[in-house]
């Protein structure tokens, strides 16, 4: 699969089969994660994996868009601290988010690669899943990233309209 496939292919999947994610997907998924850009080369984001069916019902208490139940969630955190030490306040309050997001889409990217499905969730409840983590102060939930193999079909590509949204020079 070329790169420009998986980023066309890609969908977001919200009903897994039981199946479970396999130790070894789930470290070449972290690998993909890890190897996204980074504002100054920061590196400050942190990876919780939940396979626990448990755990996983808790999350999805917390977090409405979370779909499934998924056999894995990755969690990507940022050490918020950190980001600070390494970026001042725009470490903090802005490269670590995109740092997580570039994190996310290499992540999401390969999942589909190796056939796995996969769906991004930002609607959570922080305190919930930093409770439910253990997660130690300083250190935040981002985003949420749930892993499996589809039950069904995808979903058909919704219209990406190019000449819409790009301008040049100027906007308008």
């Amino acid at each position: 699969m070329t790169v420009w496939d998986a980023i066309r292919g890609r969908r977001s999947i919200r009903r897994f089969l039981e199946e479970p994610v396999g130790a070894a997907d789930i470290e070449r998924l972290i690998e993909a994660a890890v190897w996204a850009p980074s504002g100054g080369n920061a590196q400050t984001w942190r990876f919780v994996v939940v396979r626990d069916v448990k755990r996983i019902r808790r999350l999805r208490v917390v977090s409405p868009g979370l779909p499934g139940p998924p056999p894995c969630v990755i969690v990507i955190c940022q050490d918020l601290e950190l980001a600070e030490q390494r970026g001042a306040r725009l470490g903090r309050e802005r490269i670590a988010l995109f740092d997580s997001a570039m994190a996310a889409q290499n992540l999401l990217l390969a999942a589909h690669a190796m056939g796995l499905a996969s769906c991004v969730v930002a609607s959570f409840h922080a305190g919930g899943v930093q409770e439910i983590l253990d997660l130690p102060s300083g250190v935040e939930p981002i985003l949420l990233v749930a892993v499996g193999r589809a039950a069904g079909p995808e979903p058909a590509s919704p219209a990406r309209q190019v000449g819409e949204v790009t301008f040049h020079e100027t906007y308008g």
